[in-house]
């Protein structure tokens, strides 16, 4: 096995709720991640603002 040329650090910090924060690499500003529509509706779960939830991240970091 080759060597590690790269290790993500990201930490993630529950806010409330759904609510989750993220401080990433390369970002300045902390990313938010909650719960909308369907996805709060299948948790049970009415959330105080609608935010992008993880799995749109991963959809949009696949499709780029």
């Amino acid at each position: 096995m080759g060597e590690v040329v790269y290790r993500s650090e990201v930490i993630i910090c529950r806010d409330r709720g759904p609510l989750r924060h993220a401080h990433l690499p390369a970002t300045d500003d902390p990313v938010e991640f909650g719960v909308h529509s369907a996805i709060a509706e299948h948790y049970g779960v009415t959330p105080e603002r609608e935010v992008a939830a993880t799995l749109d991240y991963i959809v949009a970091a696949a499709g780029g």
